[in-house]
């Protein structure tokens, strides 16, 4: 049996196929990295976690269809590997929040980044859904649509889970809000 070789027009085809592909990919780094830090808390997690991703989204590049929402298809693709990542680290034991505090030298110089400090800890004890939809649309731009196809879920369950973690990252931050009028006792 001879083996036959290849077309130049297909071998063409696929390089220019495999430029576009890469081109979008790296176009896409930063905010795979900001929505994988988002989402477990550790920027070296993140970071393996978002490379990882783009390795598996390489790897698949024949299936993605050409023309639909590679963005929504990568963000998905990291999903996927944060909650394969999860399942994984349930067995492993993680240096406590606190005792990791207590560890550090210096405190941070700016008042910026004790805000954005306090706004990772409350995004850290929002439940994953709610997170995770706060990540993709506010952090990362993605349209409610976008959203529900990374999360596999209805427009209306995207919407809510929204709210509902706007409200609770609120008095996570803030604290809970006074509902009595003021000169009143509660």
């Amino acid at each position: 049996m001879t083996q036959l070789a290849p077309d130049p027009v297909d071998t063409a085809a696929s390089i220019e196929a495999d430029r576009i592909f890469r081109d979008q990919l790296v176009a896409l780094i930063p905010s795979l990295r900001t929505f994988a830090r988002g989402l477990c808390g550790t920027r070296d997690l993140a970071d393996d976690m978002a490379q990882d991703a783009m390795l598996r989204g390489w790897a698949a590049r024949a299936s993605f269809i050409p023309g639909s929402n590679f963005r929504a298809w990568m963000f998905m693709i990291l999903r996927n590997q944060f909650y394969t990542t999860i399942r994984k680290n349930r067995r492993t034991v993680s240096l406590e929040p606190e005792l990791a505090e207590r560890m550090l030298v210096e405190a941070p110089a700016q008042q910026h980044q004790i805000h954005l400090a306090d706004v990772a800890k409350a995004l850290l004890q929002l439940p994953p859904e709610q997170r995770e939809v706060l990540l993709l649309i506010g952090a990362n731009g993605l349209s409610y649509d976008e959203a529900a196809e990374v999360a596999g879920c209805a427009i209306g369950t995207i919407k809510s889970r929204l709210a509902r973690g706007r409200k609770a990252l609120a008095v996570l931050i803030d604290g809970p809000a006074d509902i009595s009028p003021p000169g009143e006792a509660a």
